[in-house]
């Protein structure tokens, strides 16, 4: 990182090894009443790196103690596995210890259980003029960003801003940042089922009696609904993109819903259990460096900086070379991401 890059860390970006010692230091944007959800990760089933849930329990109590009504969330995925359909990711973090009975507050998919609960929001970047995310974004009155901070096979690193991007984009808006999307039929899964033609909004996708769905790439505006919403995952699901093109397209996005909730969120990273990969993965994951604790703050991209300054630029990079994941945060830099963070010094706090 550059020395400009150093000034990113603010003095409201707060440390502490103990989450519970963390929180009593905190300020929230928050009324009494308000319903806040809490953006976490509850791990891949299978996965062993996963943040346990004692520390989302602890966030939780912090929340009732202020007088506010807190839910967790996460939002369904792309790829297969315990977390692509609703119903199943629920019994994923049920599994992994995440329900309301220990938590003490109801645990949802933020865009839910068939991932067709979305909005399109305002962007108005280089990549993206809109972005699709969450619905719950529309029916809450605050968040509280918690993000396990690991190693990323594509993003070099994931902190704040991946959480906030990844974590409240849609299926389709997940697939328009790993790829340039056209869609890819596998007719050995296919049923004919006419979903792709029923969610598609060019009309592109036509489906005869007896007959496969025929796909116009000429009227294909690569949106990737067809994609996320095909039930049998007949349609191929595209990785492949310019990897500096992955970094930006991350970083749009949680930018726009940043716009949106910068004014009622505080966010707090949690760099323990660091392993290389992310919690999508299953299996046992190595960890490559002890646990360094809490930091929590009020601006995703300060976060990150900071959280990338105690674990050593040197070794991000050893992680997964030749992922350019500097460019999360130059271009963050470069569209005024900090522009639009929230403030902890409103006189509404409680």
């Amino acid at each position: 990182m550059k020395e400009n890059d150093q000034k990113l860390i603010t003095e409201h970006t707060l440390h502490r090894t103990d989450v519970k010692e963390l929180l009593k230091l905190m300020k929230a944007p928050y009324k009494r009443g308000d319903r806040i959800a809490v953006k976490l990760h509850w791990g891949e089933r299978g996965n062993h790196s996963f943040l346990p849930p004692f520390y989302a329990k602890e966030i939780v109590a912090w929340l009732l103690s202020i007088g506010v009504n807190p839910v967790v969330f996460d939002t369904t995925v792309l790829y297969s596995g315990g977390r692509r359909q609703g119903a199943d990711s629920i019994a994923t973090a049920a599994r992994h210890g995440y329900t309301k009975e220990y938590l003490g507050c109801p645990v949802i998919i933020g865009d839910g259980l068939d991932g067709k609960d979305t909005i399109e929001i305002d962007a108005g970047f280089k990549h993206f003029k809109s972005v699709q995310v969450a619905a719950l974004l529309d029916r809450v009155d605050g968040f509280f960003i918690f993000s396990h901070f690991t190693g990323h096979m594509a993003a070099g690193f994931g902190g704040a801003i991946k959480n906030i991007s990844m974590g409240f984009a849609s299926r389709a808006q997940k697939q328009r940042m790993h790829a340039d999307v056209s869609p890819e039929l596998n007719r050995e899964k296919c049923t004919a089922c006419g979903v792709c033609m029923e969610c598609c909004p060019s009309g592109a996708i036509t489906l005869s009696e007896g007959e496969f769905p025929s796909f116009n790439l000429d009227m294909c505006i690569g949106c990737a609904q067809c994609i996320a919403m095909c039930p049998q995952e007949a349609l191929k699901v595209l990785w492949g993109t310019d990897k500096m093109k992955f970094q930006e397209r991350l970083v749009e996005t949680a930018a726009a819903v940043w716009r949106i909730i910068g004014e009622k969120s505080v966010l707090v990273n949690a760099l323990v259990s660091l392993s290389a990969e992310c919690d999508c993965l299953p299996g046992p994951r190595e960890r490559f460096l002890d646990d360094l604790g809490f930091i929590g703050g009020y601006d995703p991209l300060s976060l990150d900086v900071a959280s990338l300054q105690m674990i050593g630029e040197k070794r991000i990079s050893s992680l997964h070379p030749g992922v350019p994941w500097q460019r999360q945060i130059q271009y963050a830099n470069e569209i005024g991401f900090r522009k639009n963070s929230g403030s902890n010094e409103k006189n509404d706090f409680i």
